[in-house]
C-alpha cells in the first residue's frame, strides 16, 4: 500500500488505575474509516491504556498493509516519548514504549502529532464505550469526527454531537425506560460523544425537541 494512513488512538481509565480501555481509528487519506476498535483491557492506568491503544493501532495499521503512517493522539506524554522529546522513566511504561518503538520501526515513514481531545472524539468515544460495556465495540457511527482527513493537513472541524448544549434537553433510557431533563451536564467521565450513562448502566438517548 502506497497510501499514507492516519491512526488516531486514545486510552483511559476510571480511577487511574481502574477499569481501562482504549479506542483506535485508522483512516484512509480521504477520511474513510478502515478500522474502528474499542477494547476493554481490565485494570490499568491512563498511560498504560494510552500505550496499549498505540500498540494495538500500530498492529492494525500493519495488518492493513500500511507502510506510511501519521499517528495522532491527545496524550502529550506518549507523543513526546515516541518522538524522543521525553524520556520514559516509569518502569511500567518502559516495556510498552519498547514494543511501540519496535512496531514503529516496521514502517517506511511514520510521524506523530498531538491533537487535543476534541479533535480525537471517535477514538475517545470508542474507549469510553468499551469501558461502559467491559468488552469490545466497533461503533464508528456514534462519533463526531467523521470528516475527510488528508495526511499532513489539519483535522476537520468537529461536527456537533449529542452532548453539545446538553443542559435543558430531555433524555430517555432504552433499557429501564426512565426519562430525565438535564439541568446540569453529567461529569465528563460519565459521557462521551455518543451520550452518557443512565444509573442502570444503559446508554441514554436524547429525545427530539418539539
Amino acid at each position: 500500500m502506497t497510501e499514507t494512513l492516519i491512526l488516531n488512538f486514545d486510552g483511559g481509565s476510571r480511577g487511574n488505575p481502574g477499569p481501562a480501555a482504549y479506542g483506535i481509528v485508522i483512516r484512509a487519506q480521504d477520511g474513510t474509516p478502515l478500522a474502528t476498535i474499542g477494547r476493554f483491557i481490565g485494570t490499568a492506568t491512563n498511560n498504560v491504556a494510552e500505550y496499549s491503544a498505540l500498540i494495538a493501532g500500530l498492529h492494525e495499521a500493519r495488518r492493513l498493509g500500511a507502510h506510511r503512517l501519521v499517528v495522532r493522539g491527545d496524550s502529550q506524554l506518549i507523543i513526546r516519548q515516541m518522538t524522543g522529546e521525553y524520556r520514559v522513566k516509569h518502569p511500567d511504561l518502559q516495556p510498552l514504549h519498547r514494543a511501540a518503538m519496535a512496531l514503529a520501526a516496521e514502517f517506511k515513514k511514520i510521524s506523530y502529532e498531538y491533537h487535543p481531545r476534541e479533535e480525537n472524539s471517535l477514538a475517545d468515544a470508542l474507549a469510553n464505550k468499551a469501558m461502559d460495556r467491559r468488552g469490545e465495540v466497533d461503533e464508528a457511527d456514534q462519533a463526531g469526527d467523521k470528516g475527510a482527513i488528508e495526511a499532513g493537513d489539519a483535522e476537520p472541524v468537529r461536527q456537533a454531537n449529542p452532548v453539545d448544549n446538553i443542559s435543558g434537553s430531555m433524555w430517555s433510557c432504552p433499557d429501564c425506560g426512565c426519562e430525565i431533563k438535564v439541568e446540569k451536564a453529567p461529569p465528563a467521565g460519565m459521557r462521551s460523544a455518543a451520550g452518557f450513562s443512565c444509573v442502570c448502566g444503559g446508554a441514554m438517548r436524547r429525545k427530539p425537541s418539539r
